[in-house]
Parts: C-alpha cells; sequence; structure tokens
C-alpha cells in the first residue's frame, strides 16, 4: 500500500482526510506571528483541525438551504485562512479566494460569480466591500467580537461532526481559484479535492517532506500555487506551515530564522525581490534547504543559489491541472523536466496544431531555432481539467480538438525535455518571424547592468509587431545605449528580428498581486510612458532617445497606415 512519506499512513483520497489526520496530533502545525508582527505564537495540528471543525459546523449551520456550498475568503495570510481551507475540506465545500486587489464592481464580480453566499474577510478589507452590491451574500469579519460569538456553540465541534456533505469525496469540489486575473476576465479553476490531496502527496514525495520540516508560506493563499505547492505538501507530510501575512523582502531571512523554514514557494517576481536586497555577510546562515516555484528564471535562480546557498527548482503545473511537468534528476539546466506519467505532452503550432521540429541547442544551452521549434504546449492525453465554474467559453477554448491547450509556449529537446518560453500572449510576430518574449528576456537578462527585464509586443507602425523591453537597472546604473547595443551584438543566439525596437527605463516593474510582471500594463503603455523610452530607428544602428518630434513622427506613421487604434489596446 502506498503511504505519505514521514507518516506511514496510506496515501490520501481527500483534502478531508488529511485535515482529519491531525486530530489528536500535539506536534507543531501552524506558526505566525502576533499582532504588529511580534513573537511567533504556534498551534498544534489537532488545535489547527480543531479550529477548522468548528468553522465546518457554522458553515453547514449559515449556509442558505439548496445554496451552492461556495465560501468566499478575502484574507491576507492570516490563521483564519488555513482554518477557513480545513473547514471547507471537512464540510464538503468549496474556498473561493478572493484577491484582495480587485476594486469595486470586480471584486463584487468574483464574489457574485462564484456563487459565495458566504464571505470570510478582516477588518483590513473591510473597506474594500463598502457600497457593492452583494445581494444574499453574509459576511464575516473575522477578529471581531461578533464573529467570536458566532463560532463559540461549535468550539467542541470534531472533523466528520457536521457540514453540507459529512462524507466528502475525491470529486467533491475544494477550490475555486481565479486564473488570468492579468490578461483579462478572471476564470474560476474548478479544483476537487481527489485531485488537490493527489498533488500534495505528490509534492511531499518529491521533495522528501517530513514532520521535521517547516513549509514558509509568503506567497498569498488566494493564489493556487501557496495552498496547492506550499500548504497542501506539508498537510501531506505532518509538516507545521508558517505564514507571513503579505510577502516582505526585506523580512524573508528574519522569517525563515524565526520560524525554522526548510521550504518555501515562489512566484513572479518574488526571487528578484530578495536578491535586490542588501547582501549580509548572514545570508547563507539558515535552515531553508529548498525553493520550489516558476518564473525566477536560469540565471536569477543561481545568482540566489551562489548567495543563499538555496536550490530553486522550477516547476510548471497549472491550477487548472491540465498538464504536469516533473523534474527528474538527469534534467538539464533551464529545462523543467519531462512530461509526468500519463500526459501525453506535445509543443504543437498554435495555429496548425503541427507538432513543432526538436530544439536545437550550442554548447552553452542555447536555443538556435525558436522561430520553429517554439510552439504551445498540448496535453493529448488525460488531463486532470476539471472545468471553470460557470464559464463553457474558456471550457471549450482550452479543450478544443479533444486536447488540453495550456496557453503556454515551449520547446522540447531530442531528449524530450521541456522549456518554459512564455506565455501564448507573449507571442510576437515580427517580419512574419514568431518569437516568443520569455526567449528574448532569457538573453537580455544577461545583460550586467539589468537588475530586471521584461519583453513585450507593440504594434508595427504598418504591419505586426515590434519588440520593446523594459528594463530595471541595478542600483547606480544609468542606461548607456553604446553598452547596451554592444551587448546585443556579442549574443550569438540573438536572432537578426528579436532586438527590442524600444527600450523603456524604469525604476520598478509594475507588477500583479501574485508578483508576477504586469504585462498587460507595459503592452498598454507601449513607447506612450512617462518613462524615458530609448528606440533603434529603422534602417539605423544604436539606440537615441525617442524624443517628442520622434515621438510624433511615429505616431503620424501608425495614422497613415491606419493603426493608431492599436495603440490604445
Amino acid at each position: 500500500m502506498r503511504t505519505t512519506p514521514g507518516t506511514g499512513t496510506p496515501a490520501p483520497r481527500t483534502v478531508a482526510e488529511l485535515v482529519a489526520r491531525q486530530w489528536g496530533d500535539h506536534r507543531p502545525g501552524l506558526k505566525y506571528h502576533g499582532p504588529d508582527g511580534g513573537a511567533v505564537t504556534v498551534l498544534s495540528r489537532h488545535r489547527t483541525a480543531q479550529e477548522s471543525a468548528a468553522r465546518a459546523a457554522l458553515l453547514a449551520d449559515l449556509l442558505p438551504a439548496r445554496a451552492e456550498p461556495h465560501v468566499g475568503v478575502l484574507l491576507d495570510n492570516t490563521p483564519e485562512f488555513p482554518f477557513w481551507l480545513g473547514a471547507a475540506a471537512l464540510a464538503g465545500a468549496a474556498v473561493a479566494g478572493i484577491n484582495p486587489t480587485r476594486r469595486g464592481p470586480e471584486l463584487a464580480r468574483d464574489v457574485l460569480h462564484t456563487d459565495c453566499r458566504i464571505l470570510v474577510t478582516e477588518p483590513a478589507h473591510q473597506p474594500l466591500l463598502r457600497g457593492l452590491d452583494l445581494p444574499g451574500v453574509r459576511i464575516l469579519v473575522t477578529g471581531t467580537e461578533e464573529y467570536a460569538a458566532l463560532l463559540a456553540p461549535y468550539a467542541a465541534a470534531a472533523p466528520g461532526d457536521a457540514g453540507i456533505d459529512t462524507a466528502p469525496g475525491s470529486h467533491s469540489r475544494f477550490l475555486l481559484y481565479f486564473t488570468s486575473g492579468s490578461t483579462g476576465t478572471p476564470k474560476a479553476a474548478v479544483c476537487s479535492q481527489g485531485r488537490l490531496a493527489a498533488a500534495g502527496d505528490s509534492l511531499a514525495r518529491a521533495f522528501s517532506v517530513t514532520p521535521d520540516d517547516v513549509h514558509y508560506v509568503c506567497m498569498p493563499l488566494f493564489h493556487g500555487n501557496a495552498v496547492i505547492a506550499d500548504w497542501l505538501p506539508a498537510l501531506a507530510a505532518g509538516a507545521p506551515v508558517a505564514l507571513r501575512r503579505r510577502f516582505s523582502a526585506s523580512a524573508f531571512l528574519d522569517d525563515v530564522r524565526a520560524f525554522g523554514a526548510t521550504y518555501f514557494t515562489y512566484v513572479g517576481r518574488a526571487v528578484q525581490y530578495l536578491l535586490a536586497t542588501a547582501p549580509r555577510p548572514d545570508d547563507r546562515e539558515h535552515p531553508l534547504r529548498l525553493g520550489f516555484g516558476t518564473e525566477a528564471g536560469a540565471v536569477d535562480a543561481a545568482r540566489f543559489t551562489d548567495r543563499f546557498g538555496v536550490r530553486l527548482v522550477e516547476g510548471y503545473g497549472a491550477t487548472e491541472g491540465g498538464a504536469s511537468v516533473q523534474r527528474t534528476p538527469d534534467t538539464p539546466p533551464g529545462a523543467l523536466g519531462r512530461a509526468a506519467p500519463g500526459d501525453d505532452l506535445a509543443v504543437v503550432d498554435p495555429e496548425t496544431g503541427a507538432e513543432c521540429p526538436p530544439a536545437e541547442l550550442d554548447g552553452h544551452g542555447r536555443l538556435r531555432n525558436g522561430s520553429a521549434a517554439i510552439g504551445e504546449l498540448v496535453n493529448r492525453g488525460r488531463a486532470r481539467f476539471e472545468g471553470y465554474w460557470r464559464n463553457p467559453d474558456a471550457e471549450a477554448a482550452r479543450t478544443r480538438n479533444g486536447w488540453y491547450w495550456t496557453g503556454d509556449l515551449f520547446y522540447r529537446d531530442a531528449a524530450g525535455f521541456l522549456y518554459f518560453a512564455g506565455r501564448t500572449d507573449d507571442r510576437l510576430r515580427v517580419d512574419s518571424e514568431n518569437l516568443a518574449a520569455a526567449a528574448i528576456e532569457n538573453i537580455l537578462a544577461r545583460w550586467s547592468q539589468a537588475a530586471a527585464v521584461a519583453v513585450y509586443a507593440v504594434p508595427d507602425e504598418a504591419a505586426g509587431d515590434q519588440v520593446m523591453a523594459a528594463l530595471v537597472l541595478e542600483p547606480g546604473e544609468r542606461f548607456a545605449p553604446e553598452a547596451f547595443s554592444a551587448f546585443l551584438a556579442a549574443q550569438p543566439d540573438l536572432g537578426t528580428k528579436m532586438a527590442p525596437r524600444y527600450v523603456r527605463v524604469l525604476d520598478a516593474m509594475p507588477t500583479t498581486a501574485t508578483n508576477k510582471i504586469h504585462r498587460v500594463a507595459l503592452r498598454r503603455a507601449g513607447f506612450r510612458c512617462p518613462d524615458p523610452v530609448w528606440w533603434s530607428p529603422p534602417g539605423t544602428q544604436g539606440y537615441r532617445p525617442l524624443d517628442p518630434e520622434s515621438r510624433a513622427a511615429l505616431l503620424a506613421a501608425y495614422a497613415a497606415h491606419g493603426r493608431a487604434e492599436l495603440l490604445e489596446r
């Protein structure tokens, strides 16, 4: 019989089983700072299960008859968040993670779209709800006397005592987590208890998690990364979880030491923010052994390991569950791994569906045939995608022609290893040649003066796209056009169409709530932004400032070709 590492117990069928296993276990289960970042509080695994059981019983009584068993959670990473995750699992309900960076009608839309009749929040987020039209939604404000009074009658509840479904199964909905919040109307991905219990168990095995580990949760719990890749593996292996209310690069190492953290997850630019902190002599004096996440990039992952002595493992597995890439010991640098067992992953042309040829890599692992090898990753096998809540059009787009289309660009080498190359929204078409923004970013990231890089498409004045790069420079550096041009000329894998036409120099990258670069904001601003922009006019060498006269001439060229409206999108 397969057992979960460190526990000796059978592998779980549901998240409810994982929560119930904590009952009677008085080892540490949850760590967090007191008010205003004070001393560390530690709750046992039994206590965390007890708190979840009380909330499960409360939820069962509060939820109106025939209502969807969904509870919205609008919280920072406070203890109440994992309490309510556990409560939903025990009750056979689903948590909809509500993003606190959303505002007004968009925030209301997220709550109502997911059919939440109960919304759990905290005093700090109450102002976000003022004036919103949320008919039929009961709001519970944690940390108040009213909330404590509501919970008091259920203090003696135990797992299985009460719930909407007192015997949740593997197919019971557990999460409705929003995706694609920075590129359009968010879609709520449906995640079942069985799929997520298996995911947590699999990661616990892959990373040899034991009860002696401590999982540091500094990414927001309203996002799938923190729940699926951090909270669940800890739950599966019996390891305690340590919460940071909101990510802080300056407090990261202090937290790691205070909590005794051994593992953390990251998304977006979190690793770059950590690298931007001032180096300290004690940067390697900590118990941290592993970081797992996405989008660190090979260059910054190596810098992180060199500085902090911590291995970063880049992974791939969308919240939707449609495709998964597993890392193996022989995975080459820069690659994420191969297809997980049972998945038939292919890299195909997004328009024709034809499989792309294998990547040709030079001796340094640099891609030589990106325009041919880069395509969209699809799963032609048994995808675990469970759909989007009340969004059949989005479901159909994901599963067309019987395949699961990830929306992500990859290339695959001759040995079958897969390399991430960006999102399909990050694909550029320059002079009839298809390019991937991530491939260009990886090259520009080598420039020693660049602290952060983003590459994206802006419309060409006549046809197709042009490459635009946004750069954040290292402290004390100024953009040197001659040095940048010389750097580009020295890169053997920079294709003739890949050099940026426009370069925007800014103090900090715009980011989403999950610390991902806000590419939509960059694309919308284009070269009409308040920051300095340098450009390389067609037929010229080097870069010069985009002054008002040049900008006016450019805008006139767009108008002459009937493409001025593209700049407004």
